[in-house]
């Protein structure tokens, strides 16, 4: 990894560092617990395989030591195409760390994955990041932002990550029942 992606990965490490784990309700976590402990396994399982799979783990992986089902915010690298990790979505505070070449190839590993639920583009240029994020085969792709959520905006998936939307005026299109009725003149 050189230049940029070790930069990048440098400035992640030290944000990751200062996230804050702890009590939904408390205004400076950021980081609350996950659902249940099944969910809580089931993220240490793929983030063991992953690394028994010859993944790097450079941030986090643990079980943070207090009652509830909080993961460590991590950050894993050096995923090759056979390890889990690639085509797995990681539902907790799991970063998987790429670094390539050219905007293709990062379109490519984008794409390469049976899932579909989110993206995010980053660039100074929105033009041009719009560009990119009609290619990236997702249900949303944010640019320039990350979880921007909310009631008025849709929210979906493609592949195996959904079907339909839910929230917005595209989501309350899916509890219809339309019906057309015509009349011949």
């Amino acid at each position: 990894m050189l230049g940029l992606g070790t930069e990048m990965l440098a400035a992640l490490k030290e944000r990751f560092a200062a996230i804050k784990v702890g009590d939904p309700k408390d205004e400076a976590t950021l980081v609350g617990p996950l659902s249940s402990e099944r969910a809580l396994e089931g993220l240490l399982r793929l983030i063991e395989d992953a690394e028994a799979a010859g993944a790097r783990i450079v941030h986090g992986g643990n079980r943070v030591d207090r009652p509830g089902f909080y993961l460590e915010p991590t950050i894993i690298t050096d995923i090759g195409e056979d390890n889990p990790l690639y085509q797995e979505e990681a539902f907790g505070p799991v970063l998987s760390f790429y670094v390539v070449n050219t905007e293709e190839e990062a379109i490519q590993l984008a794409n390469a994955t049976r899932f579909g639920l989110g993206g995010y583009v980053f660039d100074a240029d929105v033009e041009h990041a719009q560009q990119v994020a009609t290619r990236i085969e997702a249900g949303m792709v944010y640019i320039n932002s990350c979880f921007a959520d909310s009631p008025s905006l849709p929210f979906g998936g493609v592949k195996n990550s959904g079907f339909g939307r839910e929230l917005s005026e595209l989501g309350i299109g899916e509890f219809l029942n339309r019906k057309l009725v015509t009349v011949a003149p």
